[in-house]
């Protein structure tokens, strides 16, 4: 089997919602920690904090849906979720998966299990998310035949 012409380490993420998820996150801080300074003189040091630590707790909840993505290199594949990352090794991928109303790929594995790749998702361009599962799918292939 030939070598994909590929430049490792490659990188699928939904760019545009991170584009757009991590100034907002940014700007949620900054408003949380405005109001907290323009809040009427009745309200307590400790009200104050709890308003910028609310900033912070949304800006926290902005960010782990900012960091999905999938990311292959030589030895394998890692896959951050929204909560968690696992590391497989090439020879732990059976098939990559994208169906029709799929909210984002999925990862067959030899042990009979699947895990959601939730950085090669549609809902931000199905037609980059099919090439980026293609691609994911062309490496496994590959490292299959080795």
């Amino acid at each position: 089997m030939s070598t994909p012409p590929v430049q490792y380490p490659v990188t699928w993420a939904p760019r545009r919602t991170r584009a757009v998820l991590l100034p907002v996150c940014a700007l949620l801080v900054a408003l949380f920690a405005v109001l907290a300074v323009l809040l009427p003189e009745s309200w307590q040091l400790n009200d104050r904090i709890m308003m910028v630590m609310s900033g912070v707790l949304f800006a926290a909840v902005g960010l782990m849906l900012a960091r999905p993505r999938v990311s292959a290199d030589a030895d394998g594949v890692t896959v951050i979720n929204f909560v968690r990352t696992r590391r497989l090794a090439w020879a732990e991928i059976v098939r990559v998966n994208l169906r029709q109303g799929d909210p984002w790929a999925t990862l067959d594995l030899a042990d009979g299990t699947s895990l959601a790749a939730v950085g090669i998702q549609p809902g931000v361009g199905r037609n980059q998310a099919i090439a980026d599962a293609r691609a994911l799918r062309d490496l496994v292939d590959h490292h299959a035949g080795h």
